[in-house]
């Protein structure tokens, strides 16, 4: 079994070089049980000097031109030559024992893929309710939030990787059709919660709370729009680390 870790980065300079190095730290300490392993970040087409850190960290550098998340994570897919594809973000920290979770999950043989439960590093009170908010949906649903997300590999290229034509909350679309192609297979979609993934909190720092709303606003009243717009989906593209 070979796993893949795919990480979308777009301006990532400040965290990249630790995300990449948390994940190869996790992958050395169960070399036992994950001979075969592989990191690879997609550039997303950064000005800065992610891709450069990223390759000095250990990872296997692609560039894909679009600046658009699904297009970053389906470009990471098509170099990728696992069995298992997992899909992490560059502001995020990899635990062994999540890792340890993961593979406890792959060895019982019957999974399809899943999601992991994530903590934020710092965070104001506003985060903290978004964040709780999230964290209580994902388990209620059984769908993976965009940090941390992993499929077989043949489930994504049969499924036709993540949707591009939406902007924001492609990974919740994955985890449906994920879920879709699991059912008539016998095979299972988890939500992993022994360690959760730590994840930055710069964005609530960064924004204020009009931010956070006129999106909220924005999706509440035509979603499909908001979705299809990267200009309605500002915080997410604007660059702004």
């Amino acid at each position: 079994m070979k796993l893949s870790v795919i990480i979308p980065a777009f301006n990532e300079e400040q965290y990249v070089d630790r995300c990449v190095r948390s994940i190869a730290r996790a992958l050395d300490i169960h070399a036992s049980r994950l001979p075969s392993s592989e990191i690879i970040v997609t550039d997303n087409n950064s000005t800065d000097a992610t891709a450069e850190i990223a390759r000095r960290a250990g990872a296997t550098v692609v560039f894909e031109p679009i600046n658009h998340i699904s297009r970053a994570r389906n470009a990471g897919g098509r170099a990728a030559t696992g069995d298992w594809f997992l899909f992490i973000d560059a502001d995020c920290e990899l635990h062994p024992d999540t890792l340890a979770d993961l593979l406890d999950h792959l060895d019982r043989g019957d999974l399809a893929g899943g999601g992991c439960d994530i903590i934020l590093d710092r965070v104001p009170m506003l985060g903290r309710v978004i964040v709780f908010a999230a964290r209580t949906v994902m388990r209620l649903t059984n769908n993976a939030g965009g940090a941390f997300l992993f499929c077989r590999a043949d489930a994504f290229w049969e499924i036709g990787g993540f949707s591009e034509e939406i902007y924001a909350a492609e990974e919740l679309l994955m985890s449906k059709a994920i879920k879709r192609w699991a059912a008539p297979r016998g095979l299972r979609f988890v939500f992993l919660t022994r360690e959760p993934l730590l994840v930055s909190g710069r964005k609530f720092y960064l924004y204020g709370y009009w931010d956070f709303l006129k999106i909220f606003v924005y999706a509440l009243f035509s979603r499909k729009r908001t979705l299809g717009s990267k200009e309605r989906l500002g915080y997410f593209y604007d660059g702004r680390r």
